[in-house]
């Protein structure tokens, strides 16, 4: 038997308890070892309720919500609600309003969805044992996690965990984007990009509107209170509109060519079989193109989550 601080080569085709269903094969050992050590979270059974407490991260996501939900006040207060056309007031508050909300709870899904986390403390000698290692086999073991590392794992500093196809640990979603959460990033990505380019256009033709009246008969709000808001309103939605094009682009690049954004930076020869354009997209979104690519909410199940959030206890984190 190799020694445990090798790599294990095509160990998804030979080991299925290191493939994709390995965390809830693995799941007992992995919860025992959360329940009882210093990352201890909520166990309903041997799932639990994924939430890094990152003090960072836990910032970074207050502030995503909370400017959004600003520019939801400043686009309905300021300049829908007081406007003098129904229609327009009602089909761009539909619109923007709609994107918001998918865009949010797109941020939910990325936040609270274990991105692909290998057991924790899986690496111990009756375990790779039980892999029954062919000649030639090897393995690698994180050091960092005492946990055994399937090909495209990466260690996460933060998650303190190793992340299957972990292309980055994103701090505005207090999480790491991999294997099972990458496509609710992408949308939450796309979303805020929609809202942010529906925001510029709104403040645009309010600017416009209001050159032409008194500034008191377009907005409910004083003139230098209103024009401050739009101000505001107009750079946060640049900052995101050109922040979110360029990270869903490279998002969408990277899932075309089956290539995470640090394989990339570390210029990785790909070893396995490259799911390309199409298929990757497949791959990570489910099945044949359809508008469901676009639905944050497919496979959600409330009353799971409701179960997983009662009782909850503190801990660094709440994970597999």
């Amino acid at each position: 038997m190799q020694s445990s601080n090798h790599r294990l080569r095509d160990m998804e085709q030979h080991h299925p308890l290191l493939s994709a269903g390995a965390d809830v094969e693995a799941g007992s050992l992995g919860a025992g070892v959360m329940v009882g050590g210093p990352h201890s979270g909520h166990t309903v059974g041997n799932r639990t309720l994924w939430f890094i407490q990152d003090s960072c991260g836990m910032v970074c996501a207050g502030m995503t919500w909370f400017l959004v939900l600003y520019a939801e006040f400043v686009v309905n207060f300021v300049m829908l609600l007081p406007a003098k056309s129904f229609w327009y007031s009602l089909l761009n508050g539909a619109t923007f309003n709609s994107l918001a909300v998918l865009a949010l709870a797109s941020h939910l899904r990325t936040m609270l969805t274990d991105p692909g986390a290998v057991p924790k403390g899986n690496a111990t000698k009756e375990y790779m044992e039980s892999l029954q290692l062919k000649p030639g086999e090897v393995i690698y073991k994180c050091p960092k996690c005492c946990s055994i590392k399937p090909e495209r794992a990466h260690h996460c500093s933060i998650c303190k965990r190793c992340i299957r196809k972990m292309d980055h640990h994103c701090p505005w979603v207090n999480n790491c984007v991999g294997e099972k959460n990458q496509r609710y990033f992408v949308l939450f990505t796309m979303y805020i990009a929609l809202i942010s380019a529906h925001a510029l256009g709104l403040s645009g033709m309010h600017f416009f509107t209001c050159i032409k009246v008194q500034w008191n008969e377009c907005s409910d709000f004083s003139p230098g209170v209103s024009v401050l808001l739009l101000i505001f309103l107009c750079l946060e939605a640049i900052l995101f509109l050109t922040f979110t094009a360029v990270m869903f682009g490279t998002q969408i690049h990277s899932i075309c060519n089956d290539e995470t954004e640090i394989e990339r930076l570390k210029n990785e020869k790909p070893t396995w079989e490259r799911h390309m354009r199409w298929d990757g997209m497949r791959a990570v979104f489910g099945g044949p193109p359809s508008l469901l690519w676009c639905n944050p909410f497919m496979g959600l199940q409330l009353r799971r989550l409701l179960l997983l959030s009662h009782g909850r206890r503190g801990g660094s984190e709440f994970s597999v």
